[in-house]
């Protein structure tokens, strides 16, 4: 996709992980690595904005001494350098209890993400007793991803977006990685206009939108690709290394 004008002052980089930060073995590339270590030198603060609970976003934002925010679970929590909680928006769990229903009558595989842990494929025993963040449904069947999207849709009041093709993801109403990154611009007196945001899927859509340059991987979702300003390379080819190089560094 042709880039739609030249980039800003980047005085913040928001790198998403699955798909975007880390490759296909769950790793960071050195190259990527090495370019996060000259954004960090040249005073660019950089922020892994992920839909990960800290529990396993944690270890890769601490492996690239990134002492800084962190926005987890699509947004649901914010947490700031010293490690303390900014903010965290739940999701009822009523609701919680009715996306579990919704998944064992479809027979899907689905995970869910409390405060404190990620269960997948099952639930605690008492749903109530636990804070809830985010459901997640994994279905690889089109037609019965397509009845779910819908019901979710039709319940309202729900923050629908997904990870990859085959997946859903439900937050609270209005909780995205955006009004993360925009609560931490605040914090840090800067605009969105000076953010750089990366990302591949829909749940990446909105810091893309809203940062003054957004940025698709080369293995983004299409319509991912035509939100974004401009288009870098694949997760397994270092398209962040390649990207901070370009229009930040």
């Amino acid at each position: 996709m042709p880039e739609k004008m030249n980039a800003p002052e980047i005085k913040l980089i928001a790198l998403d992980m699955d798909g975007t930060l880390l490759n296909s073995n769950d790793e960071i590339p050195e190259e990527n690595r090495e370019a996060i270590r000259e954004a960090k030198e040249k005073g660019i603060e950089v922020i892994l904005s992920t839909g990960r609970s800290r529990l396993t976003a944690r270890d890769h934002a601490d492996s690239l001494e990134l002492n800084s925010y962190l926005i987890t679970v699509n947004g649901s929590e914010i947490f700031g350098p010293e490690g303390n909680l900014i903010s965290r928006t739940p999701v009822n769990s009523k609701v919680m209890e009715w996306m579990w229903n919704l998944s064992q009558t479809h027979k899907t595989h689905f995970w869910a993400t409390s405060c404190d842990q990620v269960w997948t494929n099952e639930m605690p025993e008492n749903i109530h007793d636990h804070e809830w963040l985010k459901f997640g449904f994994d279905i690889t069947d089109d037609e019965v991803r397509e009845i779910i999207h819908k019901e979710l849709q039709s319940k309202g009041d729900l923050e629908i977006t997904n990870s990859s093709l085959t997946n859903i993801e439900v937050n609270a109403l209005g909780i995205n990685k955006a009004k993360g990154i925009q609560q931490v611009t605040e914090i840090l007196g800067i605009t969105m206009g000076n953010v750089m945001a990366m990302g591949d899927s829909l749940n990446d859509i909105a810091m893309i939108k809203e940062s003054g340059w957004g940025v698709a991987m080369g293995n983004a979702q299409e319509i991912v690709k035509e939100t974004a300003n401009a288009v870098t390379a694949s997760n397994d080819e270092a398209g962040v290394a390649k990207a901070i190089r370009k229009w930040a560094l």
